[in-house]
């Protein structure tokens, strides 16, 4: 069996295990081998019957002395049944599993292993793991240290721990290796064929960490060693056209500005600037945190493609930041009769052929503009457009220079892993005249008071508030269970703030709905919008002074800090409610801490990395095996990488490689 055959190739493994073997993205059998247990129980000590004590975690072996179904009061099935060795008898007990009654019948040879504890005043075990044995043959899912998958419906740690042995059994480990010894003993690595049998059945702890050491460093290596190609091959394409900058274009842009750059904003311009002079074009990563100012930088870029004669695009995730885009720039620009055109999914006529700069989603963009004349692409959100979208770019290996823009707070060490074949430039300071929003945590018996305090500001000060919902599913996209929850909390808040206009928006409402509620939000015919995270990024409205959460703990920091910077964008003073029933050290970060860099950071240490961009908060790629709090093994793979590079790899690698 290869490890790139599909997992229909494994014996048992038919149409329908397939596709639940997809839903934990397992397509292949080195994807099943790769989908490692996330923690381990063990029961590797054996007992007698009569030496078993409650509270241990033991493995017994016996006979099924009898087996029946029994339906207890509340109506659960129930399965009791009484194994004997020749020192004694136990009770063993399992739920809602009446088929266990014909597979185990009197007489049949079984191993079991659990936690004892109490059952009618006796011992017993229950719902332990187990397996029928027989003489000579070595137990897979008792007596050892025994591995716990991530599972789905139809989908048991059992099966998928019975599935790896058959793959592990009949498959070559040992062509698999592709390190050389040097670089093994170096980093005290053990082969992969050892790694890949002791990750799942493991004789020690010692033989799993050094298991899942030597697979996260794999995974890390072979993404450090994808993004280093990919920058190489960037490096050989051509620009689609040569741009000059002129101290005095600069200088003069600058001077339109109603406000002073930034040192941080004039170092990126600096590195903008290098970039248009290399041989092949620029590919940079904007990353600046809410109200950086990213947006004036990408402006100066795409005026002196303006003064070259050719073309910006931007391109945004949404219809509604490409019409934000729109409004900035047509602002800046004002004075330097630069034509600036948003392509919409409405636009009746086609693009003008005289528009400078051409602001829309990928799709419309992709669709609508002729890229011929087209020398700088911004794109807004990086992690939003696929390797897809961006490939649309390279034509016959020649392409406009590229500025990507995230206001994402990303941990430098990541952000370098992530995106380590783009240029890195980050916005560490905020411009001056942007104010600093206070945040309180606000414990539930001062809600009906935060309540007040909300409805008074909007009558006194004429001013607008948010409030938001979170998503009860943690995936990227809403539910009809989320939109359920946010329309609930709408209706209830409609009666809390009777004197007052309430809006509500979420995902799943058409563009053109999420429109209409934002213009009359922005037009201040609504006052408190209720809505679900979907107003995360990039949508401005000065006049909204006020970020209310619900249930803040469910957010990770970094979603709470962009939620955040949804307000303060106006000239009042503005705040942000977090309501939240635990005071954790998270939430009080978030009203001691105004640096979106710090808080990721901080979220990174106290929540873990598969928390921080989450399923799903922000699209990011979630590593399989390897971590991204082990800064450590990130650095090693990152040095490694670039030794590999120029010493081809052996053996049959191209099955651990990352997939896009």
């Amino acid at each position: 069996m290869k490890l790139t055959d599909p997992v229909s190739s494994i014996p048992l493994v038919g149409p329908s295990y397939q596709k639940k073997l997809a839903k934990l993205e397992i397509h292949t059998v080195s994807d099943l081998l790769l989908h490692v247990p996330n923690r381990y129980l063990d029961f590797s000590k054996t007992s007698k019957i009569k030496d078993v004590r409650a509270g241990e975690a033991i493995t017994i072996s016996g006979v099924v002395n009898s087996i029946v179904n029994q339906t207890t009061k509340k109506g659960r099935r129930m399965q009791i049944g009484q194994i004997e060795d020749e020192t004694g008898k136990i009770t063993v007990l399992w739920f809602n599993q009446p088929f266990l009654v014909r597979a185990l019948y009197p007489g049949t040879t079984i191993s079991l292993s659990g936690k004892l504890s109490w059952f009618a005043g006796r011992p017993a075990l229950v719902s332990p793991e187990f397996e029928i044995t027989k003489k000579g043959t070595p137990t897979t899912h008792t007596g050892n240290i025994t591995g716990v998958y991530s599972e789905t419906s139809g989908l048991s740690s059992k099966w998928l721990r019975s599935r790896v042995k058959m793959v592990l059994k009949s498959t070559d480990l040992s062509k698999l290796e592709f390190l050389p010894g040097e670089i093994l003993k170096k980093h005290n690595l053990v082969k992969v064929d050892k790694a890949l049998l002791d990750i799942h059945f493991p004789k020690s702890e010692k033989d799993s960490e050094r298991a899942l050491k030597r697979l996260a460093f794999n995974e890390l290596l072979f993404l450090h060693i994808d993004s280093i190609t990919k920058k190489k091959k960037w490096q050989k394409t051509t620009p689609s056209y040569k741009i000059k900058a002129k101290v005095n274009e600069i200088e003069e842009f600058k001077k339109s500005l109603p406000f002073k750059l930034t040192k941080s904003q004039i170092l990126v311009i600096d590195e903008i600037l290098a970039d248009f002079k290399k041989s092949y074009p620029m590919n940079r990563l904007l990353q600046g945190d809410v109200g950086s100012g990213k947006t004036v930088v990408a402006a100066l870029a795409s005026y002196l493609i303006f003064k070259n004669g050719y073309k910006t695009v931007f391109m945004a995730p949404t219809q509604i930041l490409a019409k934000q885009h729109f409004n900035s720039l047509n602002e800046l620009f004002k004075n330097f009769g630069i034509k600036v055109e948003l392509v919409t999914s409405g636009s009746k006529k086609a693009v003008s052929k005289l528009s400078d700069v051409l602001i829309g989603t990928h799709a419309l963009i992709h669709r609508s503009v002729d890229m011929s004349k087209v020398g700088l692409v911004v794109i807004d959100e990086q992690h939003k457009f696929g390797v897809e979208q961006r490939s649309h770019l390279l034509k016959n290996n020649v392409s406009p220079h590229v500025l990507t823009m995230t206001a994402t707070p990303i941990p430098r060490t990541i952000a370098l892993t992530l995106y380590n074949d783009l240029e890195l430039s980050i916005l560490k300071e905020i411009p001056k005249g942007r104010q600093i929003v206070t945040t309180w945590l606000v414990p539930p018996k001062k809600r009906n008071g935060a309540h007040s305090w909300i409805d008074s500001e909007i009558t006194k000060k004429g001013s607008q508030a948010f409030i938001i919902c979170p998503l009860i599913d943690e995936s990227e996209a809403e539910t009809f269970k989320d939109v359920k929850s946010v329309i609930v909390e709408y209706e209830k808040l409609k009666n809390v703030f009777k004197s007052k206009n309430v809006g509500l928006l979420h995902g799943r409402m058409k563009e053109a709905e999420k429109h209409e509620v934002l213009q009359k939000f922005k037009d201040r015919s609504i006052d408190i919008l209720v809505s679900t995270p979907v107003v995360e990024v990039g949508i401005d409205i000065p006049n909204a002074t006020m970020m209310v959460i619900e249930d803040a703990k469910r957010f990770g920091l970094a979603q709470l800090h962009q939620l955040r910077g949804r307000v303060g964008r106006g000239k009042k003073k503005s705040y942000c409610i977090l309501f939240s029933d635990k005071k954790t050290e998270r939430l009080l970060a978030m009203t001691k801490t105004h640096s979106g860099f710090e808080l990721s950071e901080l979220d990174l240490k106290l929540r873990g990395p598969g928390e921080v961009f989450g399923l799903k908060q922000s699209g990011f790629r979630e590593l399989k095996i390897a971590s991204w709090t082990d800064t450590k093994l990130i650095k090693q793979t990152s040095v490694v990488a670039k030794e590999v590079l120029n010493n081809p790899l052996r053996g049959e690698k191209n099955w651990f490689k990352n997939k896009e």
